[in-house]
């Protein structure tokens, strides 16, 4: 993976690159991650496509303007960075946050994308569960112990989070502006409108992928947009949370191809 950086208007915005297809692949992460979220299957899709892995503006190692971010503003976002890389109808992927922020572009802009891939996708579900709570109050009180606990209860699995990652979040949250940049998200998404009237707008071919364990955004969520969205599959990811190409990278990554593959 090489990391590069772009500007879009007065921001630097990070982002990585794997393989060197003619076929892309765009991968946005979730609420407070980075990059670094799809690290486990990046080198799996690397093989088949130009893999490019933003840390959408707001996280990672990207700039964090003092600005209202709102579902809007992610999308524009996206479509200046897809202007800025020069990037064209991709295929792309994107996990709870970034599953929202990938509909929501793809509901006005299907002609710019090749097929869309959800993952536990925001957007639907207004009221917060245990885990999102406790997730929100790691961002706030980093530290090893919160975070720790918090990625526990994401992956529903009982197993110790890697300690790299929790490392990597703590630091994260820790930066200038991430605290504001992630609680000015959570306003934006519960105040505005359901994602459910935009979902049929969505044209091209949708896989929805969905941890069967998901504690922080219910399974149940996943009918909203298999119902709504014209073209969609489903698949879903038995013991996993809300996270599936952490715990399980092979078969994610396997189903993402397939899909991708198929007519």
């Amino acid at each position: 993976m090489e990391e590069k950086f772009l500007q879009i208007e007065e921001n630097k915005i990070r982002y990585l690159e794997s393989g060197d297809s003619g076929n892309t692949l765009v991968l946005i992460h979730g609420l407070g991650a980075s990059a670094e979220r799809w690290e486990k299957v990046i080198p799996l899709f690397s093989k088949k496509y130009r893999v490019i892995v933003p840390d959408i503006i707001g996280f990672g190692y990207s700039d964090k303007p003092l600005v209202d971010y709102t579902p809007d503003f992610f999308a524009e976002f996206l479509e200046k960075f897809f202007i800025e890389s020069g990037i064209k109808r991709p295929n792309l992927i994107g996990s709870s946050l970034g599953g929202q922020i990938a509909a929501e572009y793809t509901s006005s802009h299907s002609d710019n994308i090749e097929k869309l891939i959800l993952v536990s996708p925001a957007g639907i579900m207004k009221q917060s569960t245990p885990a999102l709570d406790a997730y929100i109050m790691a961002a706030l009180y980093p530290n090893e112990q919160s975070a720790k606990n918090a990625f526990e209860m994401m992956e529903a699995s009982g197993e110790s989070p890697d300690d790299a990652l929790v490392n990597a979040f703590v630091e994260r949250m820790r930066l200038p502006n991430a605290k504001l940049a992630f609680m000015s998200t959570l306003l934006g998404l519960k105040n505005s409108e359901s994602l459910t009237s935009k979902l049929s707008s969505i044209s091209v071919p949708t896989l929805i992928i969905w941890g069967s364990d998901d504690p922080v955004i219910p399974i149940n969520y996943s009918d909203d947009f298999i119902s709504a969205i014209k073209d969609c599959r489903f698949f879903r990811m038995d013991g996993c949370g809300h996270t599936p190409y952490v715990q399980d990278p092979n078969t994610f990554a396997s189903k993402v191809l397939e899909f991708l593959d198929s007519p």
